[in-house]
């Protein structure tokens, strides 16, 4: 079955080792600060099971938000005093955001942190979601909840290195777009990630 292949190719990925990555992969001219304090923060890579196989949760961020308006991203965000880890920040996140009940949700590890020029270290919490949910988006944050098929975001030839001017400078990203949606930036570099380990 497709989608019991899928998982297995998710479950040997994270079995893989690899360096953290960064938002500025792609851009080897940038020295970054040795004594840099980034903030911890955990997303949700969740897969759900689809038509055809399993999908991607994805959101979009709303247009109104001071930070990243209207970028594709992960459910989640910088880890609370409250939260025990960053699996535990991925997991609240996305009950707040899209309404996906940590209960519902099997974790099969994590992905190596990733930092963003937000000075973020986010780390990747690779899911399962047990049972179909009905998103439920938070009003002031996200947009829009939709998927992306397993095939299309695990896919290293589907992402595409593009560049544009940031802070005087051309800056590299990856993207990844999917019909309307275009996926880029951290959340396209962790993708990449995931996707380089399982072609591996």
């Amino acid at each position: 079955m497709l989608i019991n292949d899928q998982i297995d190719r998710l479950t040997r990925a994270l079995e893989l080792s690899s360096a953290p990555s960064s938002d500025f992969d792609l851009n080897p001219d940038v020295r970054l600060p040795e004594n840099r304090k980034l903030r911890p923060a955990g997303v949700l890579c969740a897969f759900q099971q689809g038509a055809t196989g399993l999908d991607l949760v994805l959101t979009k961020r709303s247009s109104h938000l001071k930070h990243h308006p209207g970028q594709i991203a992960f459910p989640g965000g910088k880890v609370d005093e409250s939260d025990a880890d960053v699996t535990a920040a991925a997991l609240r996140e996305a009950r707040e955001e899209i309404g996906l009940m940590p209960d519902n949700v099997q974790v099969l590890g994590t992905l190596p942190a990733h930092e963003t020029v937000t000075g973020f270290s986010v780390t990747p919490v690779v899911a399962l979601i047990r049972a179909p949910f009905d998103p439920v988006p938070e009003p002031g944050e996200v947009e829009e909840v939709f998927t992306a098929p397993f095939s299309h975001v695990t896919d290293p030839v589907n992402f595409i290195n593009q560049s544009r001017r940031w802070q005087g400078r051309s800056r590299h990203y990856y993207t990844v777009p999917l019909g309307p949606y275009y996926i880029w930036g951290a959340t396209a570099r962790m993708l990449r990630g995931l996707a380089e380990r399982i072609g591996a």
